[in-house]
């Protein structure tokens, strides 16, 4: 169990480095952004109502605080507007939706690199392994982690 749990924990990480390190050099070169500004800039792409501040913490699983500071940057960059002040909603510049524009295409090619070789069950099967992990790790969040109960024959011969 603990061998499983080192393996996934290190996949996960280095999976997460190396796209951080390919979004920061790759997608963003020459723009000066952080590599989670992709996720950021793809969801207000994506969106087109615009999106407020607090959806797109909510859609992107981070906390308000890392998206208002990332809204700033990307307001001072020229890629991000508000909409007006109170639950402004946000939407790209022109100049956002061009540069965002680019990074969706970097981002299929990397993505199509990356899925190379995975069949789409695969794939389907690996996203639906992954939703179900964020789900119960959601839960423990919640409810915290509960040892099994030990019988009193599991704990002989164990200091207290």
């Amino acid at each position: 169990m603990l061998e499983r749990f080192v393996e996934f924990t290190y996949l996960v990480f280095d999976i997460q480095r190396r796209w951080n390190k390919i979004a920061s050099d790759g997608m963003f070169g020459g723009y000066g952004l952080k590599g989670f500004y992709l996720v950021y800039l793809i969801s207000v792409y994506r969106s087109a109502d615009g999106i407020t501040a607090a959806e797109l913490a909510s859609l992107c699983g981070r906390d308000k605080a890392d998206v208002s500071r990332a809204v700033a940057d990307l307001q001072a960059k020229g890629l991000i507007e508000k909409t007006e002040q109170y639950r402004a909603k946000l939407r790209l510049t022109d100049y956002g939706k061009k540069i965002t524009a680019e990074i969706v295409e970097k981002t299929a090619a990397a993505e199509s690199a990356a899925g190379e070789g995975i069949s789409d069950g695969e794939r389907q099967a690996l996203y639906s392994a992954l939703a179900k992990i964020r789900d119960n790790l959601r839960e423990l969040e919640r409810t915290g982690i509960r040892l099994p109960e030990k019988s009193g024959s599991d704990m002989e011969g164990e200091a207290l």
